[in-house]
């Protein structure tokens, strides 16, 4: 017990506490309130185990579950065969759009799914863009049905699968497939047999992401409400929490339901890669190259499918989202240029202005202190002997796999205790609880970052700096902090631009007159103002940008007069 609590330990059993209070007492407060409805408002009786087959039994859930588990598969299967296909042709050959293509993909990574949803329904609603612009009637009915919505998720979330699959094809060992095509394999055959099976983990972990993102995002279900009705869990989750009464029981079952769907899938991941072994690389191994295309017209036939699929995955959202902020339907005779709905964001005090601050202000809370955090949980993963290291790991990943909508209705199952009022922390109904789930919702990004960084710096340094007398915090403050500065701010920006547009945990628990940036954004698209919805969009989107640009470029470590004089 001595040594459990040693000096060495202390940062390691206060990293726990902290995990635990932000994210796992949260998640196990979801589970128990299916278990105990009341506990946390002062009831202990135990609750109708039955409740949980209710879900075959309504309606609204039953169609809820099954609608997440359509978008969840179908989205898995199609985005992880186009992301697959895509960074497999990216790695293996050159061709004029791959750089565009690799632009895309990480525009899609970073901009939240209800802008991306938004866009689409701007661009095939029954009076869209589609329609007024290309006189395409048919857009709505093809858009707006369970295989045009999968269609849609897919294009947004195909980039996870194809980070996974093109960082695995990173190294290669020609031998391997040098012997296929000696005993008369062809290209296909020697991709099936040999490539396809080695990059099994690669496909399984872009799959795990994509279906992970799928069936726990609430911004294409929120969007995607105002013109086609489509309820998943996390949409259903969110809508018992403002109908009238709340309905506590219905949120916890859903969000159950949630939880164990990823567990399920995490599950079967590693139940396939259990079994058998992929280190295939070798003293042979050789960094990826790819290679010119020899037929001008497979290269040029790549680019125009590549070009293709960036006009519709980032193209039409994005597009849409602009043509909407500056032009006006004038019903059946079209639409005219305005700048009208730029001038409403301002008029009367609008809400934008508002909404962005508070926004501004919850993602700095957030980025400072997610940065602490996630600081001293990479130390503790990286130099720490705490024996608990490998639960760090899995807690700071947690928040990661869980959607957004549970982790807030969790906190608001802890942060909504009348005991906590007496001691000042009924957090609950308060901006500091939008703090405290962002950062929840930040920490695996920032213990990413810093963890890899970290991993750079020997440890050697640091027990040399300790045996001349330097305590713990001057070796952080001299040491790793100078060492790591440009890592810190990446990180930083990260959580920050992730907190700005969080829809999901804003949208539950932000405070009566403190709205925020998504929400306003939402709310305007709920009523039908898709202009305005554009408008404040662009606008919010280009400021936060801005900003993130500027902080980055202060705080970035600039290159010392004798280092450039050194070059020159």
């Amino acid at each position: 017990m001595q040594r459990l609590f040693a000096y060495g330990n202390r940062t390691g059993w206060l990293v726990l506490a902290v995990l635990v209070l932000l994210i796992l007492l949260p998640l196990a407060a979801v589970i128990v309130q299916v278990l105990l409805p009341g506990v946390f408002f002062g009831n202990w009786e135990l609750g109708d185990l039955s409740l949980l087959l209710e879900i075959f039994r309504r309606p609204l859930w039953y169609q809820s579950l099954k609608n997440t588990l359509t978008l969840g598969i179908g989205t898995t299967v199609f985005a992880t065969v186009l992301g697959g296909a895509l960074a497999t042709v990216r790695a293996q050959w050159k061709f004029p759009a791959a750089k565009l293509l690799d632009v895309t993909v990480w525009l899609l990574i970073i901009t939240p799914s209800f802008i991306l949803a938004q866009g689409w329904v701007m661009f095939a609603a029954s009076n869209g863009l589609a329609r007024q612009w290309f006189g395409w009637d048919w857009m709505h009915s093809v858009v707006f049905t369970p295989a045009g919505l999968i269609a849609i998720m897919s294009l947004s979330k195909f980039p996870f699968a194809y980070l996974a699959v093109f960082t695995a094809l990173e190294w290669k060992v020609d031998r391997l497939g040098e012997a296929a095509r000696l005993n008369g394999g062809g290209p296909w055959t020697t991709w099936r047999t040999i490539q396809l099976p080695l990059l099994l983990p690669a496909y399984c972990s872009g799959a795990m992401l994509v279906f992970m993102d799928t069936v726990g995002d609430f911004g294409l279900p929120a969007s995607i409400a105002a013109v086609f009705r489509f309820p998943t869990l996390p949409y259903s989750i969110y809508s018992a929490l403002y109908t009238s009464p709340i309905r506590f029981d219905m949120a916890g079952v859903l969000s159950f339901y949630l939880v164990l769907l990823i567990a399920l899938a995490m599950s079967v991941q590693f139940y396939v890669l259990r079994k058998s072994r992929f280190d295939f690389l070798n003293a042979r191994a050789t960094r990826t190259e790819p290679m010119p295309l020899r037929s001008g017209w497979s290269k040029w036939a790549i680019a125009a499918a590549s070009a293709l699929l960036v006009a519709m995955a980032a193209g039409i959202p994005f597009g849409s989202n602009l043509m909407t902020s500056i032009t006006r339907s004038n019903g059946a005779s079209g639409a005219t240029l305005t700048g009208e709905h730029y001038r409403k964001l301002f008029e009367n005090g609008g809400r934008l202005a508002g909404g962005l601050a508070h926004s501004l202000e919850i993602a700095a809370g957030a980025a400072l202190v997610g940065l602490t955090v996630g600081f001293f949980v990479s130390y503790v993963l990286t130099y720490s002997r705490f024996a608990l290291r490998q639960t760090v790991d899995v807690i700071s990943l947690i928040s990661l796999a869980v959607p957004g909508v549970v982790l807030g209705i969790g906190y608001i199952f802890i942060w909504n205790q009348a005991w906590l009022e007496k001691i000042g922390l009924l957090l609950y109904g308060k901006p500091a609880i939008l703090i405290l789930a962002s950062v929840a919702g930040a920490i695996p990004v920032i213990t990413r970052v810093l963890t890899g960084a970290m991993a750079k710096v020997p440890a050697g340094l640091l027990s040399a700096a300790q045996m001349q007398g330097a305590g713990f915090g001057r070796r952080l403050a001299t040491i790793i902090v100078p060492l790591l500065r440009g890592a810190l701010v990446s990180a930083a920006m990260a959580a920050f631009g992730a907190s700005v547009f969080d829809l999901a945990t804003t949208s539950i628990l932000f405070p009566p007159n403190f709205m925020t940036l998504p929400v306003v954004i939402n709310k305007a698209f709920e009523d039908l103002k898709f202009g305005y919805a554009a408008a404040a969009t662009l606008t919010g989107g280009g400021i936060v940008i801005a900003a993130i640009m500027l902080i980055e470029w202060a705080l970035r470590p600039k290159k010392s007069n004798r280092a450039r004089s050194n070059r020159i």
